[in-house]
């Protein structure tokens, strides 16, 4: 059975092509720098890495390799009208710690992304500044070694509320400025 092309690759697949091609950053925080970049406003390009790692020497990723299908399957779920867009992250066999610590990472690369993208005064609602804010604090959280019960479902809020918040910035500078074009 074909994998839908808004579908995510493994993780395992973008840490792997990530370490062939020397970029120094988790799979997690590479998903949130490029969720950031195209939330701010940044161009679906191929050389995605060089661009949301402000590293010109970054290698462009092969066409059909787990990053290039990473771009595209992240392209399509962020401007998806039915929410579908995911964070790419750890699984809930992995522990709390690695899971946790895989979110504040994607955090500081949304943050990373979104800065190069966006500039330094983006036109943003008050929900958006509160929440590029609270991003901001999650980015730098250490990540929690043990929990229990209440500990996991604080972490799936915290992972939905992220989701949410990196749709609305989205809705407020890539999508508005894509309508303001339209308006001209």
């Amino acid at each position: 059975m074909p994998v839908p092309a808004n579908s995510l690759p493994l993780l395992s697949e973008v840490e792997a092509e990530s370490l062939a091609l020397t970029l120094s950053t988790s799979a997690a925080e590479l998903h949130g720098a490029l969720c950031g970049w195209l939330a701010g406003g940044g161009a679906d390009v191929r050389e995605w890495p060089a661009r949301v790692l402000a590293d010109p020497s970054a290698a462009t990723p092969a066409a059909g390799g787990a990053l290039d299908r990473l771009r595209a399957a992240t392209v399509a779920q962020i401007g998806d009208a039915e929410f579908g867009f995911e964070l790419l992250l750890p699984d809930a066999q992995a522990s709390l710690s690695e899971r946790s610590g895989a979110l504040f990472d994607w955090c500081r690369g949304f943050l990373g992304g979104f800065g190069l993208a966006a500039g330094a005064a983006p036109n943003l609602s008050e929900e958006s500044r509160e929440a590029l804010g609270d991003l901001a604090k999650f980015a730098a959280t250490a990540p929690q070694e043990e929990g229990d019960e209440e500990d996991e479902e604080a972490l799936a809020e915290l992972e939905e509320f992220v989701r949410v918040a990196a749709l609305g910035l989205h809705g407020d500078v890539a999508l508005a400025a894509r309508h303001r074009q339209r308006l001209n």
